[in-house]
């Protein structure tokens, strides 16, 4: 499968600190793929250096076989959308922040077109968000506000119906939402045919979702594959220094992680104590 993503030796430093430690990986076209790792792990800074937010030290990014960095900002945005974690107010009415996908497809005071409109009324019909068109953005709930960017993203992605070259970047986008809206937007997103690159703090999630896993410590990719091959225990207690179990989950069959409240530290702590004590034993 071709990839829309190429990532060639990423380096970024700041403050003499090694954020991103030498990353190379490729994203395939079509994929649902899961960014997850520690807070200050930098997956946050991976995704800002694939939206060519974040300039590297080093290295290259590639999208569809260009160099970001010699695209100007509106070619890279014909080609990727992102949802922040953090949304900035915007005080308008929900078709018209969703309408700002257009921008940069349209010159300077152009008009929106018939095609236009059906594009977003497309991304509107998809969202499910027919009944809040009208409705100012900023008194929306979190996650109604999150599938309105969504509905934006893809009419940034879709223009001129192109989305199998398109990416959509999403950085935590489930903060803060009941477990209902999680779920909802993650399922609506896997379901709208362009390649998505999320990060996400939950685990079970990510695994039930996600095509690939991407798992990032301390600036560099630990692991990268299924859920199957990432989620497993050696792996995830070595990272998130937890014990846990992983089981086949009822519904989905994917790996399921069972947390305990034991850390590694203190796992180790006693089997040392144990060591211990049968040296001791078998020295007297």
């Amino acid at each position: 499968m071709p990839s829309i993503i190429d990532i060639k030796q990423l380096c970024w430093h700041i403050d003499h600190k090694t954020i991103l430690d030498k990353v190379s990986l490729t994203i395939d076209k079509g994929n649902f793929v899961g960014v997850i790792g520690v807070n200050g792990s930098g997956k946050t800074s991976l995704l800002r250096s694939i939206y060519r937010v974040l300039k590297p030290t080093s290295g290259q990014v590639h999208i569809n076989g260009e160099d970001i960095w010699r695209q100007s900002s509106i070619d890279v945005a014909k080609q990727i959308a992102v949802v922040s974690q953090s949304n900035t107010p915007l005080p308008y009415q929900v078709r018209d922040v969703i309408a700002m996908g257009l921008i940069p497809h349209k010159k300077l005071f152009e008009q929106t077109s018939a095609q236009d409109k059906q594009q977003i009324n497309l991304a509107i019909e998809q969202l499910d968000l027919q009944h809040l068109t009208t409705n100012n953005f900023d008194t929306l709930s979190g996650g109604e506000q999150q599938r309105v960017l969504i509905a934006r993203a893809m009419v940034q992605l879709d223009y001129q119906g192109d989305l199998h070259n398109r990416l959509l970047v999403m950085d935590e986008p489930t903060n803060h939402l009941d477990i209902h809206y999680q779920i909802d937007l993650l399922k609506r997103v896997k379901q709208l045919g362009c390649t998505v690159l999320v990060s996400l703090h939950d685990l079970n999630m990510a695994s039930a979702h996600c095509d690939e896993i991407i798992l990032i410590d301390n600036g560099k990719i630990i692991a990268k594959g299924t859920p199957e091959v990432v989620l497993t225990p050696q792996i995830i207690s070595d990272v998130y220094q937890v014990e846990v179990d992983v089981i086949s989950h009822p519904r989905h069959q994917r790996p399921h992680l069972l947390f305990s409240e034991q850390k590694v530290s203190e796992r180790k702590a006693g089997e040392k104590k144990v060591n211990e004590k049968r040296g001791s034993a078998s020295n007297d």
